[in-house]
């Protein structure tokens, strides 16, 4: 067997349960992993490439479970400290301004934050609803992605009824298009924005359609308070109970944030396998609550933990939003014990790969994909390190990050991603950005 990759010398932390390896060796060969174990166990002999990883942790790349990235990036610092509601009212002055060439540099620059900050794998809800220049921004840098195309009929979101619509019912064009191509990296699916900007039909149509193509679906749900007082007064219930009289409650759902579960709800999730992206730094910026994870978890619901966009957190930084969920949850369940520093690491990796329906990555495990990436943790803000987990989680930061692999294809090393040119990357996106501003808010 030919060793295209091997990564030598450093903490290799498979996940999965497993435990850390010390002087422990990651081997590629092809998209797959080949071998993984301590030095003395894996033959490298005749590797065609050696990433030496001494003093750095070696770990799966983060997996996403709940963004936004071609839209957000453009809206990233353009109005803070206001509620949920009244902020998307501003954000939607500025997309409905969207163009296909501004939302190309915005996604190129999106990912470029991605690559660089250890993100592998992510699950994209569409609120730009304008899905094709992510796609084309993903042939650039291709990261492992579902893309889902984002729909609403009602409220804020009525200018895109029609073409929510008419997507819908030709949806079978588009995963013959692009479901499961790019050598299995790109995947599509289903966004219905959220209970209070779908209804019913919207619903109903949107489930026949994931059943009929295969495809995942990807909603926020039970965000915050302002979405509970708009379900009570207009339907009588959750938006949980709600989606379960439809019937639209499945294992293929990712349900993004759900800070507003009380135990029945979670009950319904549980019992439909409904999964969940755990946004813990957005859900505190806009106040929209914090997910009862403690309680979540006992119910056996699948969680992944998520960034959400940069308009609401702000840094595509799964390092900072792993600390921010170890500091709320310890603090919120009044238990220094809950959410320990591997159980954060989990959540982050393996279990953000099955919360967003792919199995595939999230762990270095023989015959998964190998989607790799190198952490520098001998930095004066890392060290001593007596513990990688908890260097990882509580002190290391994006920028640590050296390399970073996807389906076996080195995307960074040594913090230079391949093939772009980056300085230009910013300054078109800077350029657009601010035009489009001027032109939406003057």
């Amino acid at each position: 067997m030919t060793i295209d990759i091997a990564i030598i010398n450093g903490t290799v932390l498979p996940m999965g349960g497993a435990k850390p390896i010390a002087n422990g060796v990651v081997a590629i060969t092809g998209n797959t992993i080949a071998a993984v174990g301590p030095a003395d166990q894996v033959d490298i002999r005749g590797a065609r490439k050696v990433v030496d990883a001494s003093l750095s942790a070696v770990m799966p790349g983060f997996c996403d479970s709940h963004t936004h990235i071609a839209s957000n990036m453009l809206l990233r610092g353009l109005l803070e400290d206001v509620k949920l509601f009244e902020w998307l009212s501003t954000m939607w002055q500025l997309k409905r301004n969207f163009d296909p060439e501004t939302l190309y540099w915005a996604s190129l620059t999106g990912l470029v934050e991605m690559v660089k900050s250890g993100i592998t794998t992510f699950n994209e809800h569409f609120d730009a609803y304008a899905v094709e220049p992510e796609i084309e921004a993903l042939k650039k840098i291709p990261l492992r992605a579902t893309l889902g195309y984002g729909f609403a009929d009602r409220g804020l979101y009525a200018p895109i009824t029609d073409w929510s619509w008419k997507t819908l019912n030709n949806f079978g064009d588009l995963v013959a298009k692009h479901h499961k191509t790019r050598d299995g990296l790109l995947q599509i699916g289903l966004s219905p924005h959220a209970p209070y900007s779908c209804g019913e039909e919207m619903y109903r149509l949107t489930r026949e359609v994931a059943d009929a193509y295969s495809v995942p679906i990807h909603t926020h749900l039970a965000e915050g308070t302002q979405e509970m007082a708009y379900m009570a007064e207009n339907y009588g219930t959750s938006p949980v109970r709600w989606l379960e009289s439809l019937g639209f409650l499945k294992g293929d759902i990712t349900a993004a944030h759900c800070t507003q579960l009380d135990t029945e709800d979670m009950k319904i999730l549980a019992a439909h396998d409904v999964k969940i992206g755990h946004c813990p730094c957005c859900n505190a910026k806009l106040n929209s609550g914090t997910m009862p994870l403690k309680c979540v978890l006992e119910h056996g619901i699948t969680v992944g933990l998520a960034t959400d966009g940069p308009a609401s957190h702000n840094t595509l930084d799964m390092f900072q939003e792993m600390k921010f969920a170890g500091l709320i949850h310890k603090d919120k369940t009044n238990d220094v014990e809950f959410l320990k520093t591997h159980e954060i690491l989990e959540l982050a990796t393996a279990q953000g790969a099955k919360a967003m329906n792919r199995p595939e990555t999230g762990q270095l495990v023989p015959g998964m994909m190998a989607d790799v990436i190198v952490v520098d943790l001998d930095k004066a803000h890392s060290l001593p390190v007596y513990d990688t987990a908890a260097a990882l989680v509580y002190s290391s930061r994006a920028d640590d990050v050296t390399h970073t692999i996807v389906n076996g294809r080195m995307l960074m090393e040594n913090r230079i991603v391949a093939g772009i040119d980056e300085a230009e990357i910013r300054r078109e996106f800077r350029t657009r950005a601010h035009a489009l501003r001027q032109r939406s808010l003057g």
